[in-house]
């Protein structure tokens, strides 16, 4: 009951910020991208959440814990927030202005690839029952290198990249888009220092990083 109030609240107020953020600034509730943007995010991770609740409430405990104990982690996780609301303030100052133009079959497709993001994630949290929002390395965790983590060392990061990229067009606005291509960046800097964490406390970690070259992207990094 604990896990489902928490579950719940935090679902709420997700919701309810995610909705201030984008509708105050725009002015008015006839955004129209951002109820788009809304179902889109918010009715996966509710399905999502009810999955974790009947069928994995451990990992879905894990995921609503956010408690970075690595320093380096705990400034990429503040950045990533302060990212975020630029972005979504930005989209809706874009709106009410009308500084972009984004064609509505651009914004369909970033629909569908946001989507098959979400659906991606929930298959990286299905293979790895490890996962966590912390940095850290578990009692009796193992090396996992099934699934797509046998494309990728981090598929996770390189869901959420694609996840990401996709939410400021599917909200109408170029100038959002540049608030959130830094998460790049954040990205980078998790994926260096959380190798590090593995390296140093997960057996067999360093023979996966020689058997799986990349850590984010196929060919390029």
């Amino acid at each position: 009951m604990k896990l489902l109030i928490n579950a719940v609240l935090k679902f709420v107020m997700g919701l309810l910020l995610v909705s201030a953020l984008l509708f105050l600034p725009a002015g008015t509730l006839g955004y129209m991208n951002a109820y788009l943007f809304i179902g889109l995010l918010f009715i996966p991770m509710f399905i999502l959440g009810i999955i974790l609740f009947l069928k994995a409430p451990a990992l879905l405990e894990k995921r609503l814990s956010a408690k970075e104990k690595e320093k380096t982690q705990k400034g990429a996780v503040a950045l990533s927030g302060l990212l975020f609301v630029a972005g979504f303030v930005v989209a809706g100052l874009d709106f009410r202005f009308e500084w972009s133009h984004i064609p509505d079959w651009l914004v369909i497709i970033s629909s569908f690839v946001l989507l098959a993001s979400y659906a991606l994630y929930a298959e990286v949290m299905r293979e790895n029952a490890y996962l966590s929002r912390t940095v850290e390395v578990q009692e009796n965790q193992r090396v996992v290198d099934t699934g797509l983590y046998s494309i990728v060392r981090h598929p996770m990061y390189a869901v959420t990249l694609w996840l990401f990229i996709s939410i400021p067009i599917v909200l109408g606005s170029w100038w959002s888009l540049l608030c959130f291509l830094p998460y790049i960046a954040v990205i980078v800097v998790r994926i260096i220092n959380e190798e590090r964490v593995l390296e140093n406390g997960l057996e067999g970690y360093s023979e996966y990083k020689k058997r799986v070259k990349y850590r984010l992207l196929p060919f390029i990094w």
